[in-house]
């Protein structure tokens, strides 16, 4: 009985999910094995899954806390890139995920954030990872693959789409979280609004927004028990990008990540934290704090169905089908509407 990747594409077809998105294709195979990914590839269309795959961090100031993809190009990160997309497009996945940075557990304030970093401006760090996505550019556009980048915690959905933009979207993409751009204060809707033409990937995830002391406590929920509304997130993606396919992206079992329970709060009374979002209008920010405080008002709360503590397997596997349920009914619903409004031919 094998274990590993198929035993997650097994479980998960079980469950009644259509594909598995894998965070990068080192995770299916750490060597890159040929035959071994082709074993994967071939379990999954047995399943009749999707199958979705990624590089890892493309901004350099980021790669080194990742010394897996220079490793793989033995010492030559950009031959590790290279390797891990030709190993990628062998196997029929050519849309692959990618980040600028990591999310900095422990650090106080804003300093989770590498945005909020005191040795390089992130400016700076943007225009790094311009420069090295121009780099892996050529060899995308060779093997007609797409990086796709986040709407990760650090990132604004402006500066994606400014990089997407800049490098090219016959190269590039995004993979739109859902829930990430609530941590750079943009409301779910402005959101898709402006990354929907250039989605290739999707996380689907849901958050709740508390008001606390010195800030907004930042909470992950089950799709549907928090702020993003789910039904204009299809609908705009089910006209921009309606071939995507929509993944669920879990929150983690505490019996795979024991430690400290992170806890994520925006530090509204910092200065540095609010103006460091100059392309946020004044009504897109008026829209995100009223969202935030309706959604109190309406005495709505973090699932809580048992604490961070004790949330083990069970509990996590609870919480994703929460999601696949809300997502599935969603999802049958946008359908319906654009049937009903479509015109015979």
């Amino acid at each position: 009985m094998r274990g590993g990747c198929h035993d997650t594409l097994t479980r998960a077809h079980e469950a009644g999910f259509g594909g598995v998105f894998f965070r990068t294709v080192l995770d299916m195979s750490p060597t890159l094995d040929a035959a071994e990914l082709q074993d994967i590839r071939d379990h999954a269309d047995g399943l009749g899954m999707y199958l979705e795959a990624g590089l890892g961090k493309v901004n350099p100031f980021a790669t080194p806390e990742m010394p897996e993809l220079r490793a793989v190009g033995d010492g030559d990160i950009l031959l590790g890139f290279r390797r891990m997309m030709e190993a990628a497009a062998r196997i029929g996945c050519v849309e692959l995920w990618a980040a600028t940075t990591n999310y900095q557990v422990g650090y106080p304030g804003k300093f989770v954030w590498d945005r909020f970093r005191t040795d390089v401006t992130w400016s700076a760090q943007l225009a790094a990872t311009r420069r090295f996505l121009q780099r892996l550019r050529p060899i995308a556009l060779d093997l007609g693959v797409h990086i796709n980048l986040e709407t990760h915690e650090e990132i604004t959905s402006f500066e994606l789409v400014e990089l997407v933009e800049s490098v090219g979207p016959d190269a590039c993409g995004i993979v739109f979280d859902t829930a990430n751009p609530l941590q750079r204060l943009e409301h779910p809707q402005a959101t898709a609004d402006r990354v929907a033409p250039y989605v290739r990937q999707t996380q689907l995830k849901d958050c709740a927004i508390t008001p606390v002391e010195g800030g907004y406590r930042f909470d992950l929920t089950p799709c549907g028990d928090g702020l993003v509304d789910f039904a204009y997130i299809l609908s705009t993606l089910a006209r921009n990008a309606p071939a995507v396919n929509l993944t669920i992206e879990n929150q983690e079992s505490r019996d795979d990540f024991p430690g400290p329970v992170p806890v994520t709060v925006l530090p509204m009374r910092d200065s540095d934290f609010v103006s460091s979002h100059a392309d946020l209008t004044v009504p897109e920010f008026s829209a995100f704090t009223g969202l935030v405080y309706e959604h109190a008002l309406r005495g709505s709360q973090s699932w809580s169905a048992a604490p961070p503590a004790e949330f083990g397997h069970a509990e996590a596997m609870a919480a994703v089908r929460r999601s696949l349920d809300h997502i599935t009914e969603v999802r049958d619903r946008v359908a319906a509407v654009s049937r009903s409004l479509a015109v015979p031919a």
